[in-house]
C-alpha cells in the first residue's frame, strides 16, 4: 500500500514535529513550574498553604502532565512517519533514540501517579528524578533537531 502525499507538501511534514516538540518543551517547562508549586503547597502551612491551594496546581499539573504524555507520543511517532515518508527510511542514530527512550521516561513517569496519589514518596522522588532526565534530554533534542532541519533546509536549497 502506498501513500499518495503530493511532493509539494512532503518536504514541509519536515517541519511539523519540531515545531511540536518545541511548543511540548515550553509546556514541560511550566509542568515543571506547577510541579514546584505542588511542593510548596505540601510544605507549607497555615494561611500560606490555603492560598496555595487556591491556586491548584496539584490538577493543573495532572492535566498537563497527561497531555505531555499525549502528545510526546504522538510527536514522537509523527516525526518517525515523516522522515520514512520523506526518505524511505528512518535514520538510526542518537536523536532517534534518544526520542525513543524520552517516550519512555515520560510513560513511566506518568505511570506513577496512581502512587503518587496515595501518597507513596518513592514514587513523587522517581517521578521528579525521570522528568528532571526527560527535560535535559528533551533540551539536547531541541538542539540537535535544529541542527537536522538545518541540514534539511540546505538540501531544500541546494
Amino acid at each position: 500500500m502506498s501513500l499518495d502525499i503530493p511532493e509539494s507538501i512532503k518536504p514541509w511534514l519536515n517541519f511539523v514535529h519540531p515545531v511540536i516538540m518545541w511548543v511540548l518543551l515550553a509546556i514541560a517547562i511550566y509542568a515543571l513550574y506547577l510541579g514546584f508549586q505542588i511542593r510548596r503547597t505540601r510544605k507549607a502551612e497555615g494561611d500560606a498553604k490555603k492560598e496555595l491551594i487556591k491556586g491548584k496546581f496539584n490538577i493543573k499539573h495532572y492535566q498537563i502532565g497527561s497531555a505531555l504524555l499525549a502528545f510526546m507520543v504522538i510527536g514522537t511517532i509523527g516525526g518517525m512517519a515523516a522522515t520514512y515518508i520523506n526518505n524511505g527510511k528512518l535514520f538510526f542514530g542518537p536523536h532517534l533514540l534518544v526520542g525513543l527512550g524520552m517516550t519512555g521516561l515520560v510513560a513511566t513517569s506518568a505511570s506513577l501517579s496512581p502512587f503518587m496519589q496515595k501518597g507513596q514518596d518513592w514514587a513523587r522522588y522517581t517521578h521528579i528524578l525521570l522528568n528532571v532526565g526527560l527535560l535535559a534530554l528533551f533540551g539536547w533534542q531541541a538542539v540537535t533537531g535544529m541542527q537536522i532541519i538545518q541540514r534539511i533546509l540546505e538540501n531544500m536549497t541546494a
